[in-house]
């Protein structure tokens, strides 16, 4: 997805656009600082005095993001006058470090001041849950865990950890969070996000507030809007298609107006978030054929009418991944209508035989000057684009500011993150009061994820899906019931070991790292996979292994008693004869980087407080299940979740 196959950038008509010297304002005397220089203006009378001095090719070079891989050699971004760059999951510079990320995005940095104009570049990353693409980077549970803690002010301070651990590195723009309500938990990004109810979700946008703290970096809500609504298509599983990925809203507009933008509200009027990202799916309100379903990032009633006139959007809006190459028509059909719909910033990475960027570029260009694309539409995106500068001081502070890079991974921040991990576990069967766990018990561990930190940590980690056999600095759960038992700890992934005389049992179970599209229940085998060594993984199925179930049968048969924790991005399906064997049942979602969190509620240190984000049903033939269904009959409701009391740490 992120090779670097790249052009040359293309001569000619175009390179002559590009190259073209600019005017100064008149009347302004040569010596004077211009006023966009000027940081005690106002933003706006900078923006207008920059435009005024902008050409046409410095205008869509602003509206211009290509990936990092397509740039070989920095001058591109000064003679393309591009106004941002992107690193997609897994693309990263070598070695993966802060400093060499802080290099990186200062040699781009230096190319775009370049410029005549001196514009600075915008650097976008997915920090999703932590800067997750940085080796050393703190990472957090995923947005369903956040989600299962009810806990804002500990979101806001996740979003605020997240934005320093980036700007320290260089980038100045996430694209987080997002705020979609997953409605089907068969869509391969139900951890993204952070519930099936608006209110919930709602109630989470503190991380917007962290993230942009301080002007710190630029938070992206995203996907605008309907991506967790998305029809399932049985037809596509197993077909190498994605079954819910991408796909179509088939729902009432008042339904969409409830479930899909509903979040969009507070995001864009209490929490100012800066961008938003338009979503892949499609919105069919009548309930009709795939032919009548209206791709987001062509939809102008909902971009421009909703989002930037009724919400009152002052920011700007970016494509995602190469998405505007899904509406339908030529290319400059589509770059035509995603312009003309509201779409300010293009997202467009290598692809095919030409780069994206430059792709994209030309053809601007040529529906300005056919006046498919009128100027006025260019300078209210260029505008946009500008004012979110201005407001990060990008231009008066262009280059990395490095004093907090030592803070990256920190103790302090780690700490974070295993408070975190602790308050997303969901306590979902207690018999006899197994939990907590005496300290002093001997503890057999067991099962395909107790001792993996890729696993546990899931997709957006270091690479695009994420791999099991990813590492990071941070703590298994194996590691954290090592460190606070102080009896025998004995583990056997395959539970093949003796287990000792009246051990306790832990078991931890669930699903291998996947992120959107591969995600899917029975979607595709992702092939290309660095971060597990080219081994393709089978297809999702939110079902446990057979190696899973052997796991917890033979432990729960041997062990005084016997607790299973599932770490997923969803909810896993639980057999019944499964569930009676097990004494105490836990949801642990993707608890990130802090594996020690996870233990901390099991031996008593901290108090099981997590309620359910999602619905966990008893079977997947009752996908999709949500509270307020007519027939709800689930095996744990929406916001299920028992409680125990912590005891003393030397019990």
């Amino acid at each position: 997805m992120f090779r670097a196959v790249l052009a040359s950038l293309a001569g000619g008509a175009l390179a002559a656009v590009l190259l073209q010297p600019t005017a100064p304002a008149t009347g302004s005397p040569p010596s004077a600082v211009p006023p966009y220089q000027d940081p005690h203006q106002p933003t706006s009378v900078r923006v207008a005095d920059l435009l005024s001095r902008m050409s046409l090719a410095e205008k869509i070079g602003q509206m211009t993001q290509a990936e990092r891989a397509d740039i070989t050699d920095p001058q591109q971004i000064t003679d393309a006058r591009l106004g941002s760059l992107l690193s997609g999951g897994g693309s990263v510079p070598t070695p993966n470090t802060a400093e060499a990320w802080a290099d990186m995005v200062d040699s781009f940095q230096e190319a775009a001041l370049a410029t005549p104009l001196g514009i600075p570049l915008l650097y976008g990353v997915d920090s999703v849950h932590g800067h997750g693409n940085l080796l050393g980077a703190t990472v957090f549970p995923h947005h369903i865990g956040l989600g299962a803690t009810r806990d804002p002010g500990l979101v806001e301070r996740i979003g605020r950890i997240t934005a320093e651990e980036t700007r320290s590195s260089g980038p100045q723009w996430v694209f987080a969070p997002c705020v979609c309500v997953a409605r089907d938990d068969r869509w391969g990004r139900t951890y993204e996000s952070f519930g099936e109810t608006p209110k919930l979700v709602e109630s989470m946008e503190t991380e917007i507030d962290g993230l942009q703290h301080g002007h710190e970096v630029l938070a992206t809500a995203k996907h605008f809007a309907g991506d967790g609504l998305t029809a399932y298509d049985a037809s596509k599983a197993g077909t190498g298609a994605y079954p819910i990925d991408q796909g179509i809203d088939r729902v009432t507009r008042a339904e969409f107006d409830r479930l899909a933008l509903a979040p969009y509200w507070p995001a864009v009027q209490k929490h100012h978030v800066g961008s938003v990202m338009p979503s892949f799916s499609s919105t069919d309100f009548n309930g009709g054929s795939t032919d009548d379903a209206v791709k987001m990032h062509g939809n102008h009633e909902l971009l421009t009418d909703v989002l930037k006139g009724e919400m009152g959007f002052e920011g700007f809006v970016i494509s995602d991944w190469q998405a505007i190459r899904q509406l339908p028509g030529t290319y400059a059909d589509q770059v035509e209508t995603a312009v003309n719909a509201g779409v300010d910033m293009f997202m467009e990475p290598y692809s095919g035989s030409a780069t994206g960027y430059r792709e994209f570029i030309d053809t601007l260009t040529g529906l300005v000057g056919s006046g498919a694309v009128s100027e006025d539409r260019i300078d209210d995106a260029v505008s946009r684009i500008l004012t979110a500068k201005f407001d990060l001081g990008l231009f008066e502070h262009p280059m990395t500011d490095r004093s907090k890079i030592d803070q990256i991974g920190s103790k302090a921040h780690h700490a974070v993150a295993r408070r975190a991990a602790a308050e997303s576990q969901v306590l979902l069967r207690n018999q006899h009061r197994t939990l907590p766990l005496k300290r002093s018990a001997d503890v057999y561990v067991a099962g395909s994820n107790a001792d993996n930190i890729g696993n546990q940590a899931g997709g957006w980690t270091l690479t695009w899906q994420g791999g099991s056999t990813n590492v990071i600095p941070g703590t298994t759960i194996l590691d954290g019931i090592e460190q606070l038992s102080h009896g025998d700890v004995v583990y056997s992934e395959t539970a093949a070991k003796p287990v000792p005389r009246k051990a306790v049992g832990v078991v931890v179970v669930g699903e291998t790292p996947y992120a959107e599209g591969f995600g899917d229940v029975g979607g595709p085998r992702w092939a290309y996979d660095p971060g597990d060594n080219g081994v393709p993984r089978p297809p999702q199925t939110m079902e446990l292994s057979d190696a899973d179930r052997q796991a917890v049968t033979k432990v729960c048969a041997r062990t005084v008693s016997c607790t299973v924790l599932v770490v997923s991005g969803r909810p896993v399906i639980i057999p019944p004869a499964l569930l009676r064997r097990t004494d105490a049942l836990v949801a642990s979602w993707l608890p990130g980087s802090e594996g020690a969190g996870v233990a901390d509620v099991l031996f008593g240190k901290r108090s099981f407080t997590g309620k359910l984000p999602v619905t966990w049903p008893r079977s997947l033939d009752q996908e999709p299940i949500n509270v307020g269904d007519a027939t709800y009959d689930p095996l744990y409701p929406y916001g299920f979740g028992l409680r125990t009391r912590g005891h003393s740490h030397h019990r």
